[in-house]
């Protein structure tokens, strides 16, 4: 089934295809009567949707639904009275880059880059500390995000974030002998690593919410909190863990971004400027998407800025 992008629909016609939940519940009416109250969407947008069914449960967020109804509008919005709804099955065949944005390389090609990266480490120490913190991710790392909203915020993110990082992080290398390349290399593919218990996101790459441990500790803490340990349960070189220590909770480089500690060595400065430049590009990327040639974005809040389209661009 061809699915119909939420930013293509129109007032008076009617629906029939795959969206995803983002929030759903039970409702009651003024009247007594109960309904579900539903926002659907997929990588175009979202919509909210009424089904008038106090027995039926909500679906949960982050599940596939078959949805049937009329598109119509109220109090100036789009909304879809729903008549039939289904949880989606694996015989649908859903094209889940349809619903949801999806990094623009293959999870499991991008994850065979960052291990081979971690392989070619000369420094052993470093390369098995490292090893062991990816195995200890595991396979969540195929589709996890790397942001709740912002950059990298979709399947995938927080692989195709390291990625692009580790490509920057050899051309630096190459560039500046002096940087320790292992370290470098070390730093990108661990300094988000633990948002994978941060963030509360489901196999589809969408995200609820932020975890317990995500709002009262947060990835930089626990990350160098899981560093140290497992550093020093492997014996490691008490400088170089204290180094990748370091990085880690500096690369946000300011305390209003969330680091205690500027950077106070090269790899550490290179780092954090990786990070900013790959995050800022991904949000600006996403943002001129939106916008004709010619034109001006929103004002972006996370860059405090409006971003220009030049003319003549694809």
């Amino acid at each position: 089934m061809e699915i119909q992008p939420v930013s293509d629909f129109i007032k008076d016609t009617r629906y029939d295809g795959f969206l995803l939940v983002r929030s759903a519940e039970q409702r009651a009416a003024s009247n007594g009567s109960r309904y579900l109250d539903m926002t659907l969407g997929d990588k175009t947008g979202e919509i909210n949707a009424k089904l008038w069914d106090g027995a039926l449960a909500p679906p949960p967020a982050g599940s596939v639904v078959r949805v049937r109804g009329q598109i119509h509008e109220y109090n100036g919005r789009l909304q879809i009275r729903v008549e039939r709804l289904r949880a989606a099955g694996e015989a649908d065949n859903v094209p889940i880059d349809a619903l949801v944005s999806c990094a623009p390389e293959s999870p499991a090609a991008m994850l065979a880059e960052v291990r081979a990266a971690v392989d070619a480490m000369g420094d052993s120490s470093l390369r098995g500390l490292t090893r062991r913190l990816l195995d200890d991710a595991g396979d969540v790392l195929l589709y996890f995000p790397a942001a709740a909203k912002l950059h990298h915020a979709e399947r995938g993110g927080l692989l195709h974030h390291v990625v692009t990082m580790l490509r920057m992080a050899k051309h630096f290398a190459d560039e500046y002998p002096s940087l320790d390349r292992d370290l470098l290399v070390a730093g990108v593919i661990l300094h988000d690593m633990a948002k994978i218990g941060e963030l509360d996101a489901t196999e589809l790459g969408t995200v609820s919410d932020y975890t317990v441990d995500g709002m009262l500790i947060g990835h930089i803490v626990r990350g160098v909190s899981r560093i140290d340990a497992a550093g020093r349960e492997m014996g490691c070189n008490e400088e170089t863990l204290l180094m990748l220590e370091h990085m880690i909770l500096s690369h946000h480089g300011v305390p209003e971004y969330g680091s205690p500690r500027p950077p106070m060595f090269p790899e550490a400065e290179v780092l954090s400027h990786l990070d900013m430049v790959d995050a800022r590009i991904f949000e600006m990327n996403a943002a001129l998407a939106r916008v004709k040639p010619g034109g001006f974005s929103e004002r972006l809040w996370s860059l405090e800025r409006k971003l220009y389209r030049r003319k003549g661009e694809r």
